[in-house]
């Protein structure tokens, strides 16, 4: 049920106030980088006491997943009330306490396809920040074709047993658990033999790889499951049924690329970020492009907005996520370059972090589905355009 215009005020000033005495004033500089985000996890190491600081009092207030269920670890915020939340955050600049694929993808899979005792042993510790999840969907032949996954899982009667790999499983060294695809029935058609299952990366017989990119570094590994053993309780859903469960959180995934779209992670507008380069806005045309990027920014925020109003009125975003998700990598690549244009030979050098995170965004093209297959699906699927 919608609140009344004076309870969502109401709401507004307490968590105005809440944050204004809790949110760490080192807290407040709105960087969402790698070199600021809390992806929380066993072997997380807090950047700063005030990090440590901001994600503790965030956690006791469920603010680290606002709209969970308050016994899943949320605060139960409505459709409304997460609004003012994240309006009340971007006023005082504020860093999101905690960031991570167990937030953003796994934990609405578990909500929607969970039992109710996975959702209490899973969803609490991602809330928290202890525990860090990867996800495994891509393999050496099934990029694209996600559902062409061959990695096999073996029914042993009391366990399953899986053999195969994955690969560009992002920060698979880093994580605690992995949610994974695999092919639990090899005869059934390749959409229908599939399952969604829950691992613990210090399972004997898992192991990783980091692969390096041209950016010098990568969140990006190979992973290796080598006769691993895990309790049957830890499939999501129904077995043989994890397409489904993987389509949904594929747009959550694309949900959380194209926000991330809309961001430069410096708590700047373009245009503020570039006046301080070496060609700055003195450049007309460079000017315009950057114009066009802010504008553009903001009708992909709005269109996002749009269409979770519609999820919480019980409508579906579905195939209209590739459409997010497209947008939201156009735009940080076009961001990118912008920067790069506007600081001349100083944004070559390496350390000063432009050159990298500009070569990085070309890895956005093809994470959570490639440019093309987006594309492809929106014209097949939305437009109802011909094959």
């Amino acid at each position: 049920m919608s609140e009344t215009a004076e309870q969502l005020s109401t709401f507004q000033a307490e968590l105005r106030a809440w944050l204004e005495e809790n949110c760490p004033q080192e807290m407040r500089d709105g960087r969402n980088d790698e070199t600021t985000i809390c992806w929380g996890g066993k072997n997380w190491n807090f950047t700063s006491e005030a990090q440590r600081t901001w994600l503790q009092r965030c956690v006791t207030k469920g603010y680290t997943v606002p709209t969970w269920p308050v016994e899943y670890g949320g605060a139960g915020l409505t459709r409304d009330e997460e609004k003012v939340f994240h309006a009340e955050m971007a006023r005082i600049n504020a860093r999101y306490p905690l960031q991570s694929f167990g937030i953003w993808m796994l934990g609405p899979a578990l909500l929607h396809f969970g039992t109710h005792e996975q959702k209490l042993h899973y969803l609490p510790p991602i809330a928290r920040g202890e525990v860090r999840w990867c996800q495994g969907y891509s393999e050496p032949g099934a990029g694209s074709d996600l559902a062409n996954v061959q990695t096999k899982c073996e029914d042993k009667g009391d366990h399953w047993l899986v053999n195969g790999q994955k690969i560009w499983t992002s920060y698979a060294d880093k994580a605690d658990w992995i949610f994974v695809l695999v092919r639990t029935d090899k005869d059934a058609p390749k959409h229908k033999g599939i399952s969604f299952v829950l691992i613990d990366m210090e399972t004997e017989g898992v192991s990783t790889r980091p692969i390096k990119l041209i950016s010098g570094v990568s969140p990006f590994c190979e992973t290796f499951f080598d006769d691993v053993k895990f309790p049957k309780e830890q499939v999501v859903g129904t077995v043989n049924r994890g397409w489904d469960v993987a389509k949904y959180l594929l747009t959550h995934e694309r949900e959380m690329i194209s926000a991330a779209g809309g961001s430069m992670g410096t708590g700047r507008p373009l245009g503020a970020v570039i006046a301080d380069c070496e060609t700055g806005t003195t450049d007309p045309v460079l000017r315009g492009d950057a114009m066009r990027a802010e504008v553009d920014t903001l009708a992909v925020e709005l269109t996002l907005e749009r269409y979770k109003d519609q999820a919480e009125a019980g409508g579906s975003v579905g195939d209209a996520s590739a459409m997010l998700k497209y947008m939201g990598t156009e735009l940080n690549k076009r961001r990118l370059e912008l920067l790069m244009s506007a600081g001349g030979s100083d944004a070559l050098e390496w350390d000063d972090g432009r050159a990298p995170n500009w070569l990085r965004t070309k890895a956005n093209s093809i994470e959570g589905g490639t440019s093309e297959v987006m594309l492809s699906i929106l014209s097949k699927r939305v437009l109802g355009l011909p094959g």
